[in-house]
């Protein structure tokens, strides 16, 4: 599922990031044994009640995860709710599953940028091109992380030389690689 073809006229990449069918299956199960649990434990209007406070909460929740959308277009990424002039990036690496858990986990720095959804296993890393802002990288998870990287460097390209921005977002970073 290719959901980058809606993009906006002016963008050159954007993609929803929806939950997987999976987890939706899944979600019945965990309301029904839940939803269970209380029902044993009181009678009358409760279960049900507790029932439907479990599915709201659940549905909001899975929701809430697959609203989020990667876009790159008028040289600016907007990941979930975060904006990134691209004039302020200096490296874009896109990562397999491999390379991505290491800077989701192990190697990852405290003070990056994350914007992962733990269904999606693959990133784009986009280091930041000022070492004074403290933030020394963006992870952005991605279905299509080749293709958000060629936007992303297209995008670069086009808004000029890294630092010469409206804006100071970033604190050094480090290489990624393939180990």
């Amino acid at each position: 599922m290719r959901t980058h073809r809606d993009r906006a006229p002016d963008a050159s990449y954007r993609e929803r990031l929806p939950v997987p069918a999976s987890w939706w299956l899944l979600a019945v199960p965990v309301v029904a044994v839940l939803g269970g649990e209380v029902y044993a434990g009181f009678g009358g209007w409760i279960p049900p009640a507790i029932y439907a406070v479990f599915i709201v909460v659940v549905v909001g929740f899975l929701l809430s995860w697959g609203a989020a959308t990667i876009e790159v277009a008028d040289g600016t990424l907007r990941a979930g709710g975060a904006e990134l002039p691209l004039d302020r990036t200096s490296e874009v690496v896109p990562l397999d599953e491999k390379q991505a858990a290491l800077l989701r986990g192990p190697r990852a720095d405290p003070a990056a940028h994350l914007m992962l959804r733990p269904y999606l296993k693959r990133a784009v890393y986009i280091r930041l091109a000022d070492p004074g802002s403290g933030v020394p990288y963006w992870l952005v998870a991605t279905r299509h992380p080749a293709e958000l990287a060629t936007a992303i460097e297209r995008g670069r390209q086009s808004a000029g030389p890294p630092g010469h921005g409206m804006m100071t977002l970033t604190k050094g970073g480090e290489e990624v690689t393939d180990e």
